[in-house]
């Protein structure tokens, strides 16, 4: 297995839960978390999402909505404004690594916005070493993406959003890994965002607000870090779920969102086992399909066909013939939808509150947590903060997880003196 190919399994492997208890139902033990190349690009950059449980696709237009979907920017009331963000990441596991995010936008006119976020993920100084376990250089790898959207109101309620993405990811320092020279990879990537919102609702008597949004986020050609032909995916990612907004007096609203989340590349099929208990490989030297399918597809047919192509639960009679489990192919499709529940507290838009909880999958990452957060917001200035509590509830045979104690700071500047245009929106 190439260093590329480890690089990044560990760090799939570190966003991921501790180590699962034991169960004695099979479709629990059988682990297929999907994997793709620049995973930092699915991290959740900023401090509000944070501390909602990753919530953001509807969640109220800010300065990082670049981050969840770049179509809301168009709803944002301010005339431009800047978010600023640092998380020490993975700090239960190692003391230097970090992800660095600014983002900004401004509104060309009540219709319309542009905006842009630069993020910054190192992995802190790595010693490598060559086949002998001799050392060789220090480097310290590092990733960035750059990206610009645009987004525009389609009616009073909907818009509509497109942005573009720059990414570079430095894992090796140029090293030779097996005869095969490794070098940054880069590539590009789209993102595609809906945004819903109609603030002329009442529920429970309380004037409310409902939202809604779809985003598709990293959405491009596969990366490559070698000079040979392999290629990972990117991780493209569907994302989608509704808010609602309750104004509950004139200094008082709570909000309640839910984003549900799938990636759109392959799920890693099982493969056909000899006699030996080996992988068995055609006359072609590739290795045979059990169940599921071939991961090494196109872009776009990868990413229509990640509804359907999971494997299920497979048992291998005799120790070699494969029999899938009827339904467990529909089940592990759904087991691939992450979820996040977030709620928050406004007093006089100046002092928030914010609980959430993310869950996944035990057999696709397994990562559960708990978030808190609050904000505070001073004429054009705010600051906001996050912090992050494992939650395997139930469990006792689990190690402590690698992201226990994140903690995420973010500071933001709105801008709103600058001259309104006089534009009005379209109707509906």
């Amino acid at each position: 297995m190439s260093l590329r190919r480890n690089l990044v399994i560990v760090m799939i492997g570190s966003l991921a839960s501790p180590t699962m208890a034991q169960t004695s139902r099979d479709w629990l033990l059988q682990l297929n978390t999907i994997t793709t190349a620049v995973p930092f690009l699915i991290i959740n950059p900023e401090t509000r999402g944070g501390g909602m449980g990753d919530v953001g696709v509807s969640t109220s237009p800010d300065g990082a909505s670049q981050h969840w979907n770049v179509s809301k920017h168009a709803f944002i009331e301010d005339k431009a404004g800047v978010s600023i963000s640092y998380i020490p990441w993975l700090r239960a596991l190692v003391p230097d690594i970090s992800i660095s995010y600014l983002s900004g936008y401004y509104k060309i006119n009540k219709m319309s916005a542009i905006a842009g976020s630069m993020r910054y993920f190192s992995l802190g100084n790595i010693q490598f070493t060559d086949q002998f376990g001799n050392n060789t250089v220090q480097f310290t790898p590092n990733e960035f993406a750059f990206d610009l959207s645009y987004s525009r109101k389609l009616s009073r309620r909907l818009s509509a959003g497109l942005g573009a993405r720059y990414i570079n990811s430095n894992l090796t320092g140029g090293q030779t890994v097996q005869q095969a020279t490794t070098g940054p990879g880069r590539t590009v990537a789209t993102d595609l965002g809906v945004y819903y919102q109609n603030e002329d609702l009442t529920v429970f008597n309380k004037d409310a607000t409902l939202a809604w949004g779809v985003s598709v986020s990293n959405l491009g050609a596969k990366i490559s870090y070698t000079n040979t032909s392999n290629q990972d995916y990117l991780p493209i990612n569907l994302r989608l779920g509704p808010r609602m907004t309750w104004m509950l007096d004139d200094y008082n609203k709570i909000s309640v969102a839910v984003d549900l989340n799938k990636y759109l590349v392959p799920s890693p099929p099982v493969y056909q086992i000899d006699s030996s208990g080996n992988v068995a490989i055609d006359p072609n030297g590739n290795p045979i399909i059990a169940s599921g399918m071939d991961p090494d597809r196109p872009t776009v047919n990868g990413a229509i066909s990640s509804f359907y192509d999971a494997p299920g639960i497979v048992s291998f009679e005799n120790g070699v013939t494969p029999v899938v489990e009827p339904g467990s192919r529909f089940g592990e499709e759904l087991r691939e939808i992450s979820y996040g529940i977030g709620a928050e507290y406004w007093y006089d838009d100046q002092f928030a509150f914010r609980l959430g909880y993310y869950g996944e999958h035990i057999s696709k990452g397994n990562r559960k947590f708990i978030t808190v957060g609050a904000g505070l917001r001073l004429s054009v200035f705010g600051l906001d903060f996050s912090y992050l509590v494992p939650a395997y509830f139930g469990s006792t045979n689990l190690q402590s997880s690698p992201l226990a104690r994140t903690l995420r700071f973010t500071l933001t500047f709105n801008f709103d003196d600058v001259k309104k245009d006089n534009d009005g929106p379209p109707s509906e």
